[in-house]
């Protein structure tokens, strides 16, 4: 039991060092000292945070999530465009694929079209 206490007590130890170490305590610090000397206390606290860290507002957020699908339409149909085009190109470049049609014309030895006369 007690080797368990240890065990979870050096992961919260070192845990502890990885935020220190990569700047999250400090971060966090300055951003509840900025809340904390707010004279007029914002109605979100959470938000304030966020935004003080660097990331959107709810407001932002959803208009992010609006654009996003807006650009992903239209990517599908740029997409579904890009698809036809190739598929036209496809064919100009292969009229072999379409059915031959039948010419009545014979070509003579020395390079002249006859018509077949029937």
């Amino acid at each position: 039991m007690m080797r368990y206490k240890e065990e979870k007590e050096a992961k919260k130890e070192a845990f502890r060092k990885y935020l220190e170490s990569s700047g999250v305590l400090d971060a966090l610090t300055k951003v509840l000292v900025a809340l904390y000397e707010q004279n007029e206390k914002p109605s979100s606290a959470l938000e304030f945070v966020q935004q003080k860290l660097g990331g959107p507002t709810v407001s932002e957020y959803e208009k992010l999530q609006s654009e996003l699908s807006d650009l992903q339409t239209k990517y599908n149909e740029l997409l579904s465009k890009h698809e036809e085009i190739c598929n036209e190109l496809g064919e100009l470049r292969n009229p072999n694929t379409s059915p031959p049609v039948k010419d009545n014309t014979t070509t003579t030895t020395d390079g002249e079209a006859l018509k077949d006369e029937v």
